[in-house]
C-alpha cells in the first residue's frame, strides 16, 4: 500500500468514515490536487474519466458524508448550484457569474461587524460570504 493511500485511509477513519473503495476512489480524486472547488457533476465526470465506475447519486452521497465529517465545506452559490470546497478553513469566495468559477478569498479581506446575536439556544458556527464578479 502506498503512503498516499494509507494517509487517505487514515484521514477517512479519523473523520469517522469507513474507508470503502468508493470513498477512497473519490477521496483520491478530491484531495490529491490541493485545494479545489467541485460540483457533484464535475467530480462524477472526473471519476468516470479516471475509470471509477460510480453513479452520480453515490457521488452526491459521498460529498455530503465528507461534508458532515468535516472533510469538505459546502458552498451554496445559486439555488441548485452547490460547490464542495476541500479548504475547510474560514475563508470567503469570489463567484465568477459568467464561467461559474469559485475562487478563494482570504478571510482577512472582509471584516464582519455588528453581527446580531444568534437566536436563543443557538450559536453562529460559520459566516459565508460570496462576492459575485463578472467581466467589465
Amino acid at each position: 500500500m502506498t503512503d498516499k493511500k494509507q494517509k487517505l485511509i487514515d484521514r477517512l477513519r479519523n473523520a469517522g468514515l469507513r474507508p470503502t473503495r468508493q470513498r477512497q476512489s473519490l477521496g483520491k480524486i478530491l484531495f490529491s490536487g490541493g485545494n479545489r472547488h467541485v460540483t457533484a457533476e464535475l467530480l462524477h465526470d472526473e471519476a468516470m474519466n479516471a475509470g471509477v465506475p460510480v453513479s452520480l447519486a453515490t457521488v452526491y452521497n459521498t460529498l455530503h458524508q465528507f461534508t458532515t465529517a468535516g472533510l469538505l465545506r459546502e458552498v451554496a452559490v445559486e439555488g441548485a448550484k452547490t460547490y464542495f470546497d476541500t479548504n475547510t478553513t474560514q475563508h470567503f469566495h469570489f463567484y465568477h457569474e459568467e464561467n461559474g468559477q469559485l475562487i478563494d478569498m482570504p478571510a482577512d479581506m472582509i471584516l464582519v461587524n455588528n453581527l446580531p446575536d444568534a437566536p436563543d439556544g443557538t450559536k453562529v458556527t460559520q459566516i459565508d460570504v460570496t462576492v459575485r464578479i463578472a467581466k467589465k
